[in-house]
């Protein structure tokens, strides 16, 4: 297991995965499951919202 401090808090990585349809794959089989672009999408996804709350 990691030891590295999470940037994205478990809700809002559970919020993005339902939003991109892979939070089933997650709940099932856990985050080592998430393919690397879902990963990409996910960090996409986050830096949108992120940049979105800073601008307004």
């Amino acid at each position: 297991m990691s030891r590295h401090k999470s940037i994205m808090s478990e809700a809002l990585k559970e919020e993005i995965a339902k939003e991109l349809g892979v939070y089933n794959k997650v709940s099932a089989e856990g985050w080592g499951s998430v393919s690397s672009r879902d990963c990409g999408s996910m960090v996409k996804k986050a830096i949108e919202m992120a940049e979105r709350s800073v601008n307004h």
